[in-house]
């Protein structure tokens, strides 16, 4: 007999192969194998938090499902999550459900856009969360399948089916899971998460709607002058998202190595942005012709004396720390939502 769906359950009752396979051919999983969702691996899930089964954690669009604690538990498990995940989990739902997120543009769109979750406070080591050398990349359980149980909550609760819903031209590996730590012991400024009000100690997860990754490579510069000519250079282009679509607000990840010249130089986290977003701009001369009624009046970017800036002001650039050795930082550029913060619980 193959496995069944009922009631939101999975019912197992066949081989590992045969369950893949029907999982797989009813749309559940993100493409790749996943772990079954057993009654008693959903209940052990569940436990790690003080929260019914029958609780509302959000709606999910487009297809507004109810995102409800067992359901995204379901999701947890197949992702391979361990239960002392699933308090970070559910916080990353609920960070990507509020309002200024606007998930339902992010789940729809043609762009290559997927959530970003940076995680903050004691819960990164906790949870042994990759924030140094291959944060964005894979090798850690943690980051990855955190990650990957909100795209498949996405999916199988949002209804976000590639060509079907999820209307992106060509997607982006971003998609399966996208979870890093900001490396707060390497860096010489407060944390992202003291930045946006929380405390020192409060374990936090920011969301960002992240189109795509841009490394940047800067080996020469040993001062913040040559820095930031090398930066702002990089995260400037006429197809770049906040040139030419609603800007939201990018973040830039400066690895420790390029943070540390400029605290060495005696510039402050907001001093660099600040300097970052008088440099990363394009004049309005750069554009065709034709370009220009679609970026100034339909998309509504702003133009300031003639220029057209990565966001539409210093302050919607965001600045983390994240990463290893090596002279290496990257700007992601951000789709036309804002990045939301939650404090991490037990409820």
């Amino acid at each position: 007999m193959a496995s069944e769906l009922i009631s939101n359950r999975i019912v197992i009752d066949d081989s590992y192969e045969a369950i893949q396979d029907y999982l797989y051919r009813e749309g559940r999983t993100d493409g790749l194998p996943v772990a079954p969702p057993t009654e008693d691996r959903v209940r052990r899930m569940l436990a790690s938090m003080k929260l019914a089964p029958g609780d509302l954690i959000g709606t999910i669009p487009p297809a507004h499902g109810q995102a409800t604690a067992e359901k995204v538990a379901i999701n947890a498990v197949m992702a391979g999550c361990l239960p002392a995940y699933f308090p970070v989990v559910v916080a990353c739902i609920r960070a990507m459900l509020e309002p200024e997120f606007v998930v339902a543009r992010v789940q729809a769109t043609t762009n290559p856009v997927a959530p970003l979750f940076v995680l903050n406070g004691p819960i990164r080591e906790e949870l042994e969360i990759n924030c140094a050398n291959g944060a964005l990349g894979p090798g850690r359980r943690s980051n990855a399948t955190i990650g990957r149980a909100v795209r498949l909550a996405m999916i199988n609760i949002g209804g976000a089916t590639p060509g079907v819903s999820d209307m992106s031209t060509l997607g982006s590996s971003s998609k399966y899971t996208c979870c890093i730590g900001e490396n707060e012991e390497a860096s010489p400024w407060e944390p992202l998460h003291v930045d946006r009000g929380f405390a020192k100690d409060d374990s936090t997860v920011t969301v960002f709607g992240a189109v795509c990754f841009r490394n940047i490579l800067e080996l020469e510069s040993k001062t913040a002058s040559g820095m930031l000519i090398t930066l702002a250079g990089s995260m400037t282009g006429l197809g770049d998202y906040g040139m030419c679509f609603l800007p939201g607000e990018p973040l830039l990840i400066l690895s420790p190595e390029h943070a540390s010249i400029f605290s060495r130089d005696g510039l402050s986290k907001a001093d660099v942005r600040d300097a970052l977003w008088e440099r990363a701009c394009l004049p309005v001369s750069a554009y065709a012709p034709e370009q220009l009624p679609a970026v100034v009046d339909k998309m509504k970017v702003t133009v300031i004396d003639g220029k057209i800036h990565i966001s539409r002001k210093p302050e919607d650039l965001i600045i983390v720390v994240a990463g290893g050795i090596g002279p290496h930082s990257q700007f992601v550029q951000n789709y036309s939502s804002k990045p939301a913060t939650m404090r991490i619980t037990e409820s």
